[in-house]
């Protein structure tokens, strides 16, 4: 009985959707995914752009295609990808504003196309239901509309896994394959080494599950994987020396990769922490962290409701992918950042969302309006938490820009004006602002000596910048 039902809630054959085989349009995405992308974009408009300054790694990512300033430093571990992704934007205009709207559009629309890849492989409502559950996360809303390249590896990898399923099972949906090529390029794009953990799993499947095992949509992983890290790997050779010697100098920067259990940290971050490094700070607010400790119950939940229907496979893939994509940055690295996880909370959403779903529809009638009332009211409160963490992370931002402004013009009033260069605390975010270059005498930003810079100050402005009660 209980997959007879399911049955009856599985998509519905689309012969529209059936015709892409022959290049035709696929079927429009239905109105549930549609309101759920719109009012994510909303959501960001009103909680997240107001006022909000760039960060210290969104300048960076910026200044590499901004007429502004000079590009300031870009370190080993960092990728072009969300730099190209902004270029078109930062080229025509330096308001931040602007730049921000367009990133919650293009965002809103990744996560329609994500739930849209998924269409043919779980039910509207579980999938509505997840999109839901991962759009209304603080850490999704607060880098919707950022120049931070993890929630795009969140969308590619959320878009490639349901590509890779539909292209293993139908050897004639073009779409598919051309969906996984572009998906798995745009992961190792933006992020190479998440790109990866992000083929490893899906490779492993396509060699373990005999009537998965079809080398096209190998090569197309393996390809896309190349494609997208190309950039990042040629760079290596002109800039850093060699491939090996950027991996070296990006683990260094890391702070070593080794055994680094950080769940720990990961939940302090949950508290609205952009970074969490050192993150040997108190515990303060453990209520942040209590939707951390049901995902994986409700993840396991939904991959053993899902254990004797057609779609065991469908709701167990996505989950072992999104643990892999959350291996690295849990075991091997000793700081946090809440955004690491971003694609490993995509995957997840939708064994969450299917564990919720059959907690409601595997009931008796009669008890179905009671059961998805108590799981309405739950969300509520989670939403309401994320929110109000959301909220208290931007009021930060806020207050950060404000002062950097001031900071800007304060230099401007010395005469510290382009061209000219900035040194010391925060040197890279008031230098862009200022329109100056940014240099640093030490850290793995190093990229001038000290007489050097006593050199430069000859010939140019030069502006240096020391914390609150420190020697200059």
């Amino acid at each position: 009985m209980q997959q007879a039902s399911l049955a009856t809630d599985l998509p519905e054959k689309d012969p529209r959707a059936d015709a892409d085989r022959g290049g035709r349009r696929a079927a429009r995405p239905p109105l549930p995914f549609v309101v759920v992308a719109v009012a994510f974009v909303a959501s960001q408009a009103v909680l997240m752009m107001p006022g909000m300054g760039l960060g210290w790694d969104e300048t960076v990512y910026v200044s590499q295609v901004s007429p502004q300033a000079p590009a300031a430093f870009f370190s080993a571990p960092r990728a072009r990808g969300i730099s190209f992704l902004v270029a078109p934007v930062a080229a025509f205009t330096t308001s931040v504003d602007v730049l921000r709207c367009c990133l919650a559009l293009l965002s809103g629309f990744a996560l329609l196309l994500g739930l849209q890849v998924w269409r043919r492989l779980l039910p509207v409502a579980v999938l509505t239901l997840a999109g839901t559950l991962f759009a209304t996360l603080w850490i999704t809303l607060f880098y919707g509309p950022q120049v931070m390249p993890n929630l795009w590896v969140a969308f590619a990898a959320l878009v490639a896994t349901g590509c890779f399923l539909r292209a293993v099972r139908d050897p004639g949906d073009r779409a598919a394959r051309i969906g996984l090529g572009c998906a798995v390029a745009v992961a190792a794009l933006m992020r190479p080494t998440d790109a990866c953990w992000l083929v490893a799993p899906l490779a492993v499947a396509a060699l373990c599950v005999r009537s998965w095992r079809r080398p096209a949509v190998l090569a197309i992983l393996v390809v896309g994987a190349a494609v997208g890290a190309s950039a990042w790997v040629v760079e290596a050779y002109l800039s850093y020396g060699g491939l090996a010697t950027r991996l070296r100098r990006a683990g260094e920067i890391q702070g070593g990769l080794g055994w680094h259990p950080a769940f720990g940290h990961q939940l302090r971050a949950l508290e609205g922490r952009s970074l969490c490094r050192p993150c040997d700070m108190g515990w303060r607010d453990p209520a942040t962290a209590l939707w951390w400790f049901a995902l994986p119950v409700l993840a396991a939940g939904g991959v053993w409701a899902a254990a004797r229907t057609p779609l065991r496979a469908t709701v167990l893939l996505p989950t072992v992918t999104g643990l892999v994509l959350a291996a690295p940055y849990l075991l091997t690295i000793d700081y946090a950042a809440a955004r690491f996880l971003l694609p490993t909370y995509a995957l997840l959403a939708l064994p969450v969302a299917f564990c919720l779903w059959r907690l409601v529809t595997a009931v008796r009638p009669v008890l179905r309006p009671m059961a998805a009332a108590v799981i309405a009211v739950l969300l509520l409160a989670h939403v309401g938490s994320q929110y109000v963490t959301a909220d208290r992370l931007v009021s930060r931002s806020r207050a950060t820009r404000e002062a950097l402004a001031r900071i800007s013009t304060e230099l401007h009033r010395q005469g510290v004006r382009p061209p000219c260069t900035v040194t010391g605390n925060e040197s890279v975010r008031i230098a862009f602002q200022a329109g100056c270059s940014s240099r640093q005498l030490a850290g793995h930003d190093g990229s001038i000596s000290r007489a050097g810079l006593l050199e430069l100050a000859g010939r140019q402005p030069v502006g240096v910048l020391v914390a609150p009660g420190r020697p200059a």
